[in-house]
């Protein structure tokens, strides 16, 4: 049975593009106020085009480096990922390149280099983030990874490595040990900021219980915690006896709680807590009762 799908609404597609557009400035800012006066650079195509553009800095500019080495990696992506991806992705390097090349005219901080690793990550990684999160990319290598590793035996994370460790030995090179060590760390806050932005600023943990009283843990949770549980039926691999499992998703704060109100009722329970990257949907809120 064929089913037509709800096309994207067109207030949510202008706050993509306003974000993408948001996001795309951030990372622009941060390359050109904090990264390129210190001679710092990012991972992946941004800091090939950054070596590129300081070994030729009256000859190509940085944004169209990122535009001209990003699009064969865009246009591969529209059969792998879908034209959405694309286009997004295209939005945000093209603002990028723009808002780039009009900040050549800004002063940039005139800061230690270690602060401008630092807060150029910061920023970096929150541009970057943003942009991800709206469905768009600005570094083709990931593109050039999901698609080469379905035929190589390694993972899109260990392929994306293999890369940076290239980009930031030849940094070295280019820039000096001194300067590739302050991008490898750049690289490593943008990269932990991009998750933070991605994921979701909010740390939710999942738990799966198992216990003999699960209606009297189910409702203490409700009542006492206030949060709803979901009954799932499970089977024990040892016994083959069938068990009631208990899955609730709280807050980081709640953890210690829940397992005080588990513990009460049934000292024997089993309990796995897990960490969840977000949460949407339901009843379930952030705040802490």
């Amino acid at each position: 049975m064929n089913r037509e799908h709800k096309k994207e609404s067109v207030s949510h597609i202008i706050f993509r593009v306003i974000m993408i557009i948001v996001g795309a400035a951030f990372a622009a800012a941060a390359i050109e106020l904090f990264l390129i006066p210190n001679k710092i650079i990012d991972g992946g195509i941004i800091g090939i085009s950054l070596i590129v553009d300081y070994l030729t800095p009256t000859y190509i500019s940085f944004g169209f480096l990122v535009v001209v080495f990003n699009l064969p990696f865009m246009y591969s992506g529209y059969s792998q990922i879908g034209k959405t991806f694309m286009w997004s992705s295209i939005l945000g390097i093209v603002v990028l390149a723009i808002i780039e090349t009009l900040l050549h005219y800004v002063q940039p901080f005139d800061i230690e280099p270690i602060l401008a690793a630092v807060f150029g990550g910061l920023l970096l990684g929150t541009g970057v983030g943003i942009v991800i999160r709206n469905g768009g990319s600005m570094d083709g290598t990931e593109i050039l990874s999901i698609i080469l590793t379905k035929k190589l035996p390694f993972s899109v994370g260990e392929f994306v490595m293999f890369i940076n460790i290239f980009i930031f030995a030849l940094a070295g090179f280019v820039f000096g040990l001194e300067s590739a060590m302050y991008s490898v760390l750049a690289y490593y806050i943008a990269f932990k900021t991009i998750d933070a932005v991605v994921e979701g600023l909010d740390e939710t943990k999942a738990a799966i219980i198992i216990s003999e009283q699960f209606n009297e843990v189910s409702d203490a949770i409700l009542h006492r915690l206030g949060r709803g549980t979901t009954k799932l039926k499970g089977r024990g691999g040892y016994t083959d006896e069938e068990k009631e499992v208990i899955y609730v998703v709280v807050t980081r704060l709640e953890v210690t709680k829940l397992k005080t109100i588990i513990q009460e009722i049934d000292p024997t329970a089993f309990i796995t807590i897990m960490d969840t990257h977000e949460v949407r949907g339901g009843r379930f809120k952030s705040a802490v009762h």
